[in-house]
């Protein structure tokens, strides 16, 4: 759960250690495979896009990432994917993509509402006449921040023969519960101090959703509460959703 905002190196050199490739990991592979051009917005270390490329993909793939640290560690996947600096402004949209995603739960780190409508219509702006859009974020009715406490501290390889000590602590909760605030402590011999980064996270369900992707003109054509493709329930770790543009709808290019 390491917030891809990490502008250290140290730090981003650690993301694929402590999120190991998993059934989210595979669900993406499965839609980037089968669609010719991909946008991969909050990319981070590259990991899904490169794995794309090892495995026969041969269209186009950028990786979208505001953290340079991020994506020092993806340019070291395969040569002839485009890796691109920066959040959803860093250019104007022209229907360029057969499909968009957002792994990791990255969604989440749009805070605001209209910093969100932004990015969904950035993002609608960037597909194709039939594109799709997917992405996950987790299920506000099944409280996963209560699980985010000290006592379930991890400890991964630094790469280097020693240790790190990884531990999460909640600061707050909104009162609607949208919005947790929560710190991430890095612990290890080759610092000298622990590494705190802080992260705020918004919690939408799935009604909320709807109606923001209604708004930048999209349409759920899916929704998923777990990896395997299960039912989504009010207690369903993820909400997964595919949506894609409605027919006869244009927003405009977007500008986040």
């Amino acid at each position: 759960m390491v917030d891809r905002s990490f502008a250290d190196l140290s730090l981003a050199a650690l993301y694929d250690t402590l999120n190991p490739w998993g059934p989210g990991d595979d669900f993406y592979l499965g839609l980037v495979m089968s669609a010719g051009a991909v946008l991969d917005i909050g990319c981070g270390t590259g990991r899904l896009l490169g794995r794309a490329r090892r495995e026969g993909h041969r269209g186009r793939l950028m990786g979208l990432d505001p953290a340079a640290a991020m994506l020092v560690q993806a340019r070291a996947h395969e040569p002839g994917i485009e890796w691109v600096l920066g959040d959803l402004r860093a250019r104007e949209w022209h229907g360029e993509f057969e499909l968009a995603v957002m792994t990791g739960h990255a969604f989440q780190v749009l805070l605001g509402d209209e910093e969100l409508r932004l990015a969904l219509r950035a993002v609608r702006a960037a597909l194709v006449p039939g594109g799709r859009f997917v992405f996950e974020t987790r299920n506000p009715g099944a409280r996963a921040w209560e699980a985010w406490t000290p006592d379930r501290m991890r400890e991964i390889s630094d790469g280097y023969g020693g240790v790190v000590r990884v531990w999460h602590e909640v600061k707050s909760v909104a009162a609607d519960g949208q919005r947790v605030t929560f710190t991430e402590t890095f612990e290890g011999a080759r610092w000298e101090r622990p590494r705190v980064d802080r992260t705020t996270l918004r919690f939408l369900d799935a009604g909320t959703l709807d109606r923001f992707l209604r708004e930048a003109g999209f349409g759920v054509v899916e929704r998923y509460g777990d990896w395997g493709r299960g039912p989504f329930t009010s207690t369903s770790p993820e909400i997964i959703t595919v949506a894609e543009p409605a027919a006869g709808r244009n927003c405009g290019q977007g500008v986040l």
